[in-house]
């Protein structure tokens, strides 16, 4: 009687074991990170650069000379009309000294002709004299008097000169380089100082030249300063080259700025942003490329099954983090944008809250 009651206890056994051999392991609902494909019709560019004054001279001497004072520095804020710099007038003045005794002279031997004149004429009218000889001393008064006239000429050259011994600013500004030292020697039109405008600055970028063929003056543009990403301010197209530089192929383009706040200085590094409108075009992150048999396909998730099938796509152009999307896709369509070498046909995913 025993044997028969293990035997039936031995096949209860195996039943149970098959059955629970036979129940399927809980389906795993893997959470994904996901985008919605939404076109993109806008397209931001953008160019570093840097700040420079849109006014600049660089101020020199007219004359050859040697430089006694330079009362500015590098940094400095001038005014208009304040002495820069001078050079040794000793020479300009002894020439102006020399013009006005040239013109005292000239103006002495005018009143001795005048007076010369006067009298052949007094004795031209008593008979006393001849025609000729009151045409002489009339010549002789006009040649005194064109004397004068020369050596006026002279002295206001001299002291022209003589100013020139000084140099100035025609406006406010601030200095912004440094040519001669004092007691250098310079030439004239060499560079003594350079002064630039504070209050109309510009930021100057090089843009590439396939990107400039819809730009004109007045195309504006969003200027961010780059030690300092929360400072930005408006600014427009006021000069593009006209044709690129050689070697690099860019375009210098100068833009002014709109009220650029004080943080704005002189040589900062700025970034010149401008948006532009594009066909839809379809943008997605490199990770959520699926490439197999020769095929470029992206995993989409079905919003109603959450469940993910592959959708085989064309890519137009691939770069170091993005690609885009010829065809294939839709606007709402929902894309995995990672892990998408260890998905399966029809696997439940989860999307959290927000679509990542």
């Amino acid at each position: 009687m025993k044997r028969p009651i293990m035997v039936g206890l031995f096949a209860l056994g195996a039943l149970a074991a098959c059955s629970k051999s036979e129940e399927k392991p809980p389906e795993v609902i893997r959470p994904v990170l996901s985008m919605v494909v939404e076109p993109s019709t806008t397209q931001t560019f953008g160019f570093a650069g840097s700040v420079e004054p849109q006014v600049s001279a660089d101020l020199a001497f007219r004359l050859l000379g040697r430089v006694v004072s330079r009362d500015v520095k590098v940094g400095d804020i001038v005014s208009k009309g304040t002495t820069i710099a001078a050079l040794d007038p000793t020479a300009l003045e002894l020439a102006v000294q020399a013009a006005k005794a040239e013109l005292s002279n000239a103006e002495a031997q005018f009143a001795n002709a005048a007076a010369s004149e006067e009298r052949q004429r007094q004795l031209l009218a008593s008979a006393n004299a001849s025609q000729a000889v009151f045409d002489a001393a009339q010549q002789a008064r006009k040649a005194a008097d064109a004397n004068v006239e020369r050596a006026k000429a002279s002295l206001a050259k001299s002291q022209e000169q003589l100013g020139y011994a000084r140099l100035f600013s025609d406006f406010d500004g601030v200095v912004t380089a440094v040519g001669a030292e004092v007691g250098q020697t310079v030439s004239a039109g060499q560079t003594v100082v350079t002064v630039a405008r504070s209050d109309l600055r510009e930021a100057v970028v090089d843009i590439p030249d396939q990107l400039t063929g819809d730009l004109a003056a007045g195309t504006p543009f969003q200027v961010i300063l780059q030690s300092l990403p929360t400072i930005e301010t408006q600014a427009k197209l006021r000069e593009i080259a006209p044709q690129a530089e050689g070697s690099t192929r860019t375009r210098r383009v100068k833009l002014t700025l709109t009220d650029p706040p004080q943080a704005f200085r002189l040589g900062s590094t700025v970034t010149a942003t401008r948006v532009t409108k594009v066909a839809p075009t379809i943008e997605l992150p490199m990770s959520a490329l699926l490439e197999k048999n020769g095929a470029d396909k992206v995993w989409i998730v079905d919003p109603q099954t959450s469940s993910v099938s592959t959708k085989e796509i064309k890519v137009a152009a691939k770069g170091a983090a993005t690609f885009t999307v010829a065809e294939g896709l839709d606007a709402g369509m929902r894309v995995v944008t990672a892990g998408v070498h260890s998905l399966s046909e029809g696997q439940k995913v989860k999307v959290p809250e927000g679509g990542v």
